[in-house]
Formats: C-alpha cells, structure tokens, sequence
C-alpha cells in the first residue's frame, strides 16, 4: 500500500508541476499537429446545415461583430 500511496504522491506532484507550468506560460492548449484548422475546417461541427444552438451561436456572433465595428467607426 506504501509504494501506491508513493506512486500516486508522484503522479500528483507532476501534474502539479505541469499546471504550475501552464499557468505561468499562459499559452492556450493546442495540438501538436494544427488541429482542425490545418484540415481546412473551420468549426468541429462541418455540416451544412448547422443546428439551432450553433446557428444561434453564429448570430450572437455576428451580431457582436457588427456592434465592435459600429463602435469602432464612431465619431464620438
């Protein structure tokens, strides 16, 4: 039971130590081959007809671009 105990204590301590290292390099997780994006797909749902969730999605969106560059042409 002790050489568990002291495997797991191990275990803890470098996943610790990874997320001590994330944090401090504040780089956001990606895959190590481009992930979707180097596929050519530009969502992970690739279908043509999105579902309701994903075409609300893209409205907010839409909606939010539209509003930045409102603000963004503002005179005053």
């Amino acid at each position: 039971m002790t050489i568990f105990l002291l495997v797991f204590a191990m275990f803890l301590l470098v996943v610790l130590a990874m997320a001590v290292g994330y944090i401090f390099q504040k780089k956001t997780i990606s895959g190590s081959c481009g992930g979707l994006g180097s596929l050519g797909i530009d969502k992970a749902c690739d279908c043509d007809d999105p579902c309701d969730n994903r075409k609300a999605k893209m409205a907010a969106e839409e909606k939010a671009a539209k509003e930045k560059a409102w603000q963004d042409n503002r005179i005053i």
